[in-house]
Parts: C-alpha cells; structure tokens; sequence
C-alpha cells in the first residue's frame, strides 16, 4: 500500500483520496483457518472481488492462558497481514475485546471471566486488562498500519456493545470512548475506526457500520419464523432481529443524517445453530444484497465471506455453547457459515452472485455513491406483503438505477405480467421496455447511464456489469435476456455488450497484452501474482476451455483457439485432466444411537510414496458425505477434526488440509423425528430415526496454471 493514500468518509460514503469509494468487504477470521492456506484464500477472495478483508482478533485465540500468549500457526497474525499486503487487500481489524462471532464467551478467555470485577463495565481494573491485551497484539500489527504503508485502514471497537451485554445511555457511549482512546494509546492509529450500530448499541461516536441476516439461527423457535425485512425497500436502515436472542436496545442511538449507510455484518451465509438449522441459498444473499443497495448501501462488508473451523483448544473447545451460559450450541469445529468461501476453501455459488455486484461496483461504484434512494407510495416495505411489487430508485440528478425485487426467503410473491417499469424524475418519466416478472426475479436497470463523453444509453433492460478500458473507446458489459438498448447522442468507438446473467456469473475480468478482457469459465478463475490459475474439478466428457471476449492476442501456453462462438473466442486445454473417481471402502459399526464408519480412501491416478504424490498433483481431494442424521463427526487419527449438523446438505471435506489421509472415521449420531430441531426440510425417516450415510464420493480439485501474455 502506498501510505500518501488518503481514506476518509462524509455523511453519505467513504472516500479514497477524495473521490467517492464504494468497496466490498468480506470477513475471514484468520484463527479459523490453516496458515499454509490463507494467501490462495486471499486471492480468491480477491479473484471474488472483495477489497477490505475485515477479521476479528479473538481473545481467547490468542491468550486462553493468562499472560501466554500465541501468536503462532492459525494465530499468526503478523503473518496473516504479510499474506494481506502480498495479495493487494486492505484490512479491517475487529480488536474486541467482546466479539461474539459464535466463539466461547464471546471471545474472552475464561480466566477473565474468573477476575472479581464484571467485563465490559467501566472498571478500571477491566479497562486495564484490555489495554494490556491490545498493547500485546499491536506488537504483533505494527509496521502494517497504512501510515507504514501497510494494509490496515480500519479498527472496529467492540461489538454490539449495549445491544448485546454491556452498558447503555451515556455509560456506554463512555465505554467505548475509553476503549478506543485504549487503542489508538496502544498505536492503533487509522483512518477509520468503527462500531456496531444496530439495535441499542453504543458507538461512542465512531463511525457505525450495520447488518442484516436472511434468518435468525439464533432464535429460540423451532419453527417458520416471521419473514425478513431485508428483502424489502425501506429507509429503515436497523435489523432488530440481530442478537435478538441477547439484545437490550432495539432503537439506533445515533443519527442516520450524520452517517453514511455502511454496512459490515451483511449476512454472506448463516451458520447453524444446534437448535435451528435455516440453509442461505446464494439466491437467498444475491436478493439481500441487491435490496440492500436499493435502500442506499454505500460499503457491502459481509459477514461471513470465507467460512473456517474453530482451532483446538489447550483446556476446551471454543465454540459458542450453552454450558458457557450463551443462548446456543454451535458445532465444536465447523464456522462453515454457508459463506461464498467454504470451510475448506471451496468457492460457492454465492460467491459469483456476489461477484456481480462487485464487479459492477469496481467499475461504477464512484458515481454510485453519490446517488440517493427515493422510494414510491407504491413500494410495500412489509415483508408479508406478497402481492406487491418492491421498487427503489438511486439516482444523482437524471442519472440512476431502477431497483426491483421480487424475491422474499421462503415466501412465494405474486407473478407480474406485462409491466412496464417506470422512473419518475423531476420533468420526466423514463419507460423501461414491457416485461414479465416472475416470483423470484431481482435486478436493476439503468437509466441516463453515460456512454463515453458524448453519448447515453436512456434506459435498457439490462444490468451494467463492467467496462473493458482499451484506448480509442470502452466495451461497456451488460446482462439480460432482452436488452433493448435505448442510446442517444454519438457513442463513437464505445460498444455496448450484452451477457446472459449465466455467462456473467462465470465471467472474470482480467488484463492480458495491455487489454483487459472478460473471461468466462465454468470453473474460478484465480488472479494472482503471477499470471491466473483455474480451479478444475474433472467432469465426463469434459474438457478445460474458456471463452474470452475480445480474443487474446495469443493462446495462454498449453491451450489452443477452438473455435469462435459470437463475440467470444474458445480456448481449450491440450491436456485436460480426466475424471478418475477415487475409491472409497467403507466399514461400518451400528449401535442404538450413532453409527461410526472406517472409510479407506484409494487414491487412484495418484502414486504415494514417502508422502509425496508422483504425476499430476491434485490441488485438493473433497471427500462429500449424503448422509442422514442429527450430526456428524470427522477423527483423523483419534482426533477430531470436524463436525456438521446436519441440514440436508452434502458435507464436504477438504482432505489437502489433512496431508491427504489414506484412513478417516466418521461418527453420525441418530436423528429422530421427535427432536427439538428446525430442519427446512426434514429426511425420510421410515423408522422414526436414522443416522446413515447414503452416499460418499471423492472429487479431485486441479490448479490449472492461466499464463496470460
């Protein structure tokens, strides 16, 4: 990072060197994932379009016993923020102390809990013990602050502090005063320092990020809950259902007009819950975030975006559990979180939704930001109204985007046929082309959208998803089924492209021969620092290729120009690697409650020897587990390594994590029909109960290297 660079805010966005910035943010906790493998995740996340890579520092990760710390393996923060700064992410830390994060005690280490004096009150001799622990961490984080041309522009202090636990009114605002004057004390000294602002909770005048969820795993119902009000239009920018199982204050205690709509814990999944077990759809996330920009988002920062697995712990688990007091029960290990990034690495389809969005915001975030929300009589802000339509408008001046979602979780919304979307402005009103909207549909359209210098596209139906630069005039990229393209003035060299939404959610913009081009593949395309990487799970029948679009000046080495099929130019692999299903014996041992399998894994194709694989080198081996029951548990070597609670879901396993063992155990415990669980969709159950695998493959993962010229 460059430490001149200047990042700052105005009650409407963030800034970056004084222009409007519009970044996406996504949570990965460091401590929850093996070190060896955080610079690959970086640069998928990267690839993903995420900017800021926001982490909590987790207490008790790192001082579990009093006075010794570990800043070692997982807990390596010094080394995670090198990874950070060789991959191009910024940073965004979330020192605590509380951090909640499904973590045991919220973060704090048990023998705090044990002192003679309350954590999170105004005792001095509480405010002692977090100075001396954020004294210790910045040991760890300095020289990679942006003034030391580092990656980290961003502190977040707290959380949820008066929303869940913690002081209220003016005790509270003094509290997280104290704790930042703590911190930047300690040297924490950045552009931006935060808090949550959701419900009741205190900021301390920091500046206050927000959220929203799509459901509540932690509510203490085992039924359908009330639907979600984040899939409506509204200016109403508090999720009151968050940390509704700990909450104190419901109402925002700052004002709106002095802040910018920023939100930090969108939800990019959800993780189960013991109790309550709602599965987040990518369509469930795309529509949050889509509506979440309608209403005025200016900064995405979800939570999670790139799931993990809780480390060991030297004298317990740490999880979140009900016999540390807390609300829930949370798998021991996995914090999978149905994130766009899995537990083990594995990019979802969530993950290119959200990339959509990203890539529309790298390109027109700037202009985006200074546009304003502006809601119609029309627009139902209930989420219990199926039958109307939900529209908004952003719009600076002419210029501007029709918002409309017509997707609500679980909920079936009325069909729409034959409409003709309108956006009313000040003398004028722009008429989209006549279209049918299906429940289910979301999308924005724009209108008076600048093409070049002296040309506009009047409206289409169509959404902008980025520009390709090239000198004498731009490829403006956008998706839909009919366009319809309505331009005035003189576009000159600048060309309008339409995708189909599949081809868009497979697209990667990258920079070849001086040219950036889009290029569309069924399988991640991975930037890194040298060249790209395309990770290839072999299917029948099936070949590498990738259509890019304008054609390359010469075939990456190792592929060849196939064919050309409309604007794109194919390329396919020489050598792609073929299907070799690894087989996998299982041994099973039933008792009344649980079922415990010894599964062989034969790694055909590949050759061990000495722990070192001959020929081509999988980049990862998923073992994926259909199975029946209430949960499940992985042992490697008589130590557990992982678990799942069972949701409907395939459970995958990343077995590079483990050096590819040729023995694994799994543990599945009974699920019974009478149970306290809400499951969204429950299995057949022909005996009551049931705890089975039906089916267990193993799929191979290739890094396929991209030299682009």
């Amino acid at each position: 990072m460059n430490a001149k660079e200047v990042f700052g805010w105005t009650p409407e966005y963030l800034t970056r060197n004084g222009r409007p910035w519009f970044p996406v943010m996504g949570e990965f906790h460091y401590s929850r994932y093996p070190d060896r493998y955080w610079e690959e995740s970086l640069y998928k996340m990267k690839a993903c379009g995420v900017d800021v890579v926001s982490t909590y520092v987790i207490w008790i990760h790192h001082e579990e016993e009093e006075g010794r710390y570990d800043f070692t393996g997982c807990r390596n923060l010094r080394k995670f923020l090198a990874a950070a700064d060789k991959c191009g992410v910024l940073i965004f830390l979330r020192i605590g102390p509380w951090c909640h994060g499904e973590v045991r005690n919220g973060g704090f280490p048990d023998w705090l809990l044990q002192k003679e004096y309350e954590p999170r009150t105004n005792d001095e001799r509480y405010f002692a013990c977090v100075e001396a622990y954020y004294n210790r961490v910045f040991e760890e984080v300095q020289g990679y602050l942006l003034k030391d041309g580092g990656p980290i522009i961003g502190v977040q202090i707290e959380n949820e502090y008066g929303h869940c636990g913690g002081l209220q009114a003016e005790d509270g605002e003094a509290h997280m005063r104290r704790l930042k004057e703590l911190a930047v004390k300690a040297g924490f000294e950045v552009p931006y320092y935060t808090a949550t602002g959701w419900g009741g909770a205190a900021t301390g005048g920091l500046l206050p990020v927000l959220g929203g969820y799509c459901d509540a795993p932690w509510d203490p119902r085992i039924t359908e809950i009330e639907p979600s009000v984040n899939y409506v239009f509204t200016r109403e920018r508090n999720d009151r259902n968050i940390g509704s199982d700990q909450r104190k204050g419901e109402d925002l205690t700052w004002s709106c007009d002095k802040f910018p709509y920023l939100t930090a814990e969108l939800g990019g999944g959800i993780q189960v819950t013991k109790h309550r077990r709602p599965v987040a759809s990518n369509r469930d996330i795309s529509a949050m975030t889509l509506t979440k920009l309608g209403c005025g988002a200016n900064l995405l920062g979800y939570y999670m975006y790139h799931g993990g697995t809780n480390p060991h712990g030297k004298r317990s688990t740490l999880q979140e559990s009900r016999e540390t007091g807390y609300p829930n029960d949370l798998p021991e290990y996995s914090y999978d979180f149905n994130a766009p990034i899995r537990e083990y690495g594995q990019i979802s389809d969530t993950a290119l939704e959200l990339k959509l969005y990203a890539m529309f915001l790298h390109d027109f975030g700037e202009e985006f930001c200074r546009m304003d929300t502006y809601l119609t009589e029309e627009n139902p802000e209930d989420p219990n109204d199926v039958s109307r339509l939900r529209t908004a408008i952003r719009r600076n001046g002419s210029s501007g985007y029709l918002f409309v979602n017509n997707y609500q979780r679980r909920k079936k919304l009325a069909e729409h046929n034959a409409v003709t979307l309108k956006a009313e402005l000040p003398g004028e009103c722009i008429q989209f082309e006549a279209q049918d909207i299906h429940d289910g549909d979301y999308f924005f359209y724009p209108f008076h959208f600048p093409i070049g210098e002296n040309a506009e596209l009047l409206c289409a139906n169509a959404t902008p998803l980025c520009v390709l630069h090239r000198g004498d005039g731009n490829r403006y990229c956008f998706y839909g089924k009919d366009p319809d393209f309505k331009v005035t003035g003189e576009p000159g060299k600048n060309e309008l492209v339409c995708l189909s939404r599949q081809e868009a959610l497979h697209s990667w913009k990258i920079e070849s021969g001086g040219e950036e081009h889009l290029l569309i593949c069924g399988h991640p395309v991975i930037k890194r620092e040298q060249g790209c990487d395309i990770l290839y799970r072999p299917k029948a029948n099936e070949t590498v290729e990738f259509a890019a679009y304008p054609e390359l000046a010469q075939s990456p080495e190792g592929f060849e120009k196939s064919r050309t099929e409309g604007i794109y130019t194919i390329y396919t692999m020489s050598n792609s690697p073929k299907p070799q299903p690894l087989r996998c014996k299982m041994t099973e041992y039933r008792d009344a409650d649980s079922t415990r399998y010894e599964v062989e894994i034969e790694y055909d194709g590949i050759y061990r020897e000495q722990g070192i694989f001959r020929g081509r080198i999988p980049e990862d081996v998923f073992l994926k587990l259909d199975y029946t029951g209430e949960s499940l548990e992985l042992f490697i070597n008589g130590t557990k390594e992982g678990d799942h609670f069972y949701t409907g879901q395939l459970w995958e396993i990343g077995l590079k994590r483990f050096d590819f063992p040729e023995k694994v155990e799994l543990v599945i415990h009974r699920l019974d029909r009478n149970m306290p669980v809400y499951i969204e969709t429950w299995p057949d159950l022909p005996d009551g109960g049931e705890a089975v695998v039906n089916t267990l493959t193993a799929e191979k993962e290739y890094r396929i290297p991209l030299q682009l010229a």
